[in-house]
């Protein structure tokens, strides 16, 4: 049986997990790209995302189950649902409008919800919030990438 703490962390895997599965075009216009020599490959994709979104929900609920202050489990729920908008926003800028330099600013902001989630864990465990590192040392690499993709091949639009 599902537990009640677990289920918000669950729909939000799956969540950004489905619907930035669905915003990904690897189509014509993505192959066409020019890429930097260190890029992984696109099979890499997949997997990492999963394990960061495996440690960031395991993370979320054993934080739910160690806080018991509510103001706090709304604010973590809320920067987590926030991550999920912008990572989705993220794909369809980069995907869906073929705008790397639109996603490359948005990265930005993607960035900073993974640093706020990782800073409020912290508050209440140091050993849960290293469990969101990977997503943060990973969106740090997809910036780069980003800006690399945008230096490649840009101006777009």
């Amino acid at each position: 049986m599902l537990n009640k703490k677990m289920a918000m962390p669950l729909a939000w895997g799956l969540t950004v997990a489905i619907l930035g599965g669905l915003a990904t075009d690897l189509g014509p216009w993505y192959q066409a790209l020019k890429e930097p020599f260190w890029k992984p490959p696109d099979a890499a994709f997949g997997p990492i995302w999963s394990i960061i979104f495996i440690l960031s929900g395991m993370a979320w609920v054993a934080v739910k189950h160690l806080a018991s202050n509510a103001a706090f489990l709304r604010r973590l729920t809320f920067l987590f649902w926030l991550n999920a908008f912008l990572n989705l926003l993220w794909s369809i800028l980069y995907f869906r409008f073929q705008r790397p330099d639109w996603s490359l600013y948005e990265a930005v902001l993607l960035w900073l919800s993974v640093l706020a989630i990782f800073l409020t864990i912290r508050k209440v465990s140091t050993k849960y919030s290293l469990y969101i590192l990977p997503y943060l040392i990973w969106v740090s690499i997809a910036i780069v990438l980003n800006w690399d993709t945008v230096r490649l091949n840009g101006p777009f639009g």
